[in-house]
């Protein structure tokens, strides 16, 4: 599918390659093992006060040659403001957040627990499943260079402009070849003072990933505004189909969503058939499309809001204060600090930190006639669901409440039903944990994070015959579960 050249979180406006470069567009985690990075786009936003931090990563197919991006942002840049990241920073927060298939096994009905509970600890994780950790030539066109300085590979300048048409003169001049529509794209950000980040890549300095794709350092830069505000309409200058766009979000306190923008909720806390387990991604991507289009088409999915120092269940460890410090935190005085990972039970890791805040993980599927204006995003009170798992009616699927703290994913379930003897007369059923002796999960790991969705086949797969719970919301009636022996 051809796709943006800038960033699909539509912050950039590509200004030049020669030959269109496809960007990934899905970037749901891949497993722990795989690799991340291949033609993908994302965003981290880190929000305190009025001050942001804003990192973003490319990849891009094809060549590099007159390379540029070109953000909005509110005020004139200077070089401290501005650094590269390493180029796997987005690895833990993607998998962390990402949306996850677990699998449970029902307990033998007749087996009578020990009498001693740790009640604290049960509490705490939420009685998840068992925790798996992976580990300027020419004239000026009323264009003024406000900064100009280097960040590893990139060559950043800090323009201002008194009128589009301008900018877009000064940046033909400058040997850019600009998108169709460019003018009227620029136009609204030239109206209200915006300034322009633009950052053309030395290629001399740039890396090569396993794949041959082109690996840009992630460019991270902060600034003053009172608005949390994507600039997502320049991005659509390349656009050609849909588009997927993933935000993610860092506050002390708060998760976030669209002020401007319909909000709805990923159904969670779903049973589906074993058969999702092989293809994940094409069943979320199902579910996904299905619930935009029930909202309308022009809506914000949130798919994750938590505290940024535990979850559960839990694919890779929470990020640590070294995480938070990367991101942005040293910006607003946090520590590097060290990993901190303290074992609860008997046998399960707690992972905890001591710098907390909330992430929430925001998603759409957007293209010119469903995305029209800019996101702005806005606190929003704590949510909780996606949790149960002690009993089949523990949390209603889809549900979602109100809470003091944040406690939302998008999180599927696979359940093996009991199927051994009944020894006893009255079984206890609905008892569900770790694999009993001598089995383990087909893949091997308890967790399962969805991956590439933009490439999962769309269409192909059911959602009527593929999830056991009933989702009303959504016009799934459910399947039946299936008969136990001697029940």
């Amino acid at each position: 599918m051809r796709s943006l050249l800038s960033v699909s979180l539509a912050l950039v406006g590509l200004l030049a390659l020669p030959t269109q470069a496809a960007a990934f567009c899905g970037f749901f985690v891949s497993g722990a093992d795989s690799k991340l990075y291949n033609n993908a786009s994302q965003v981290v936003l880190m929000r305190k006060g009025q001050r942001t931090v804003l990192t973003m990563a490319n990849t891009y197919k094809g060549p590099t040659e007159d390379f540029a991006m070109v953000v909005p942002v509110p005020t004139v840049l200077q070089k401290d403001q501005v650094k590269t990241l390493p180029a796997d920073v987005f690895s833990k927060i993607d998998q962390l957040s990402a949306p996850r298939l677990v699998e449970y096994w029902e307990q033998d009905p007749c087996y009578i627990p020990e009498p001693t509970v740790d009640l604290a600890s049960v509490q705490q994780r939420g009685g998840g499943p068992p925790v798996v950790t992976k580990s300027a030539s020419g004239g000026d066109f009323g264009v003024k260079v406000e900064a100009q300085f280097t960040a590893g590979e990139y060559e950043i300048v800090i323009l201002s402009a008194k009128e589009a048409n301008g900018l877009e003169s000064w940046l033909k001049a400058n040997k850019y070849n600009i998108p169709a529509g460019a003018s009227d794209a620029l136009a609204p950000y030239i109206q209200s003072g915006q300034k322009f980040f633009v950052a053309k890549v030395n290629i001399k300095k740039v890396k090569r990933d396993t794949h041959g794709n082109v690996a840009l350092s992630p460019l991270r830069f902060h600034y003053e505004d009172k608005q949390l505000r994507l600039p997502v309409r320049l991005g659509l200058l390349n656009a050609s189909g849909k588009q997927d766009l993933i935000v993610y979000v860092l506050h002390p306190t708060a998760r976030f969503e669209a002020a401007n923008y319909t909000n709805v909720f990923i159904p969670s806390n779903l049973e589906v058939l074993d058969d999702v387990r092989k293809g994940f991604g094409a069943f979320y991507a199902a579910l996904f499309d299905r619930t935009l289009e029930t909202a309308g088409g022009r809506a914000v999915v949130t798919e994750y809001a938590w505290q940024s120092t535990s979850c559960d269940p839990c694919p890779v460890p929470p990020l640590q204060p070294s995480d938070i410090y990367t991101l942005g935190g040293d910006v607003f005085g946090e520590a590097a600090g060290k990993p901190n990972s303290q074992p609860r039970g008997r046998s399960q890791p707690f992972f905890g930190g001591s710098s907390s805040w909330v992430l929430t993980r925001m998603h759409t599927r957007y293209d010119t006639k469903s995305l029209d204006e800019d996101l702005i995003f806005v606190e929003a009170k704590p949510v909780v669901g996606g949790r149960g798992s002690a009993g089949l009616s523990r949390e209603k699927p889809g549900a979602v409440e109100m809470a003091s703290v944040n406690n939302f994913q998008g999180r599927y379930i696979i359940r093996n039903y009991w199927a051994g003897e009944v020894k006893c007369d009255s079984p206890a059923w609905g008892r569900w944990g770790g694999p009993p002796a001598g089995r383990r999960s087909q893949d091997g790991n308890a967790i399962k994070a969805a991956s590439d969705l933009a490439n999962a086949p769309r269409d192909t797969m059911k959602l009527a015959k593929t999830i056991r719970s009933a989702l009303p919301q959504l016009g799934i009636q459910g399947l039946p579960t299936p008969a136990r022996k001697g029940k």
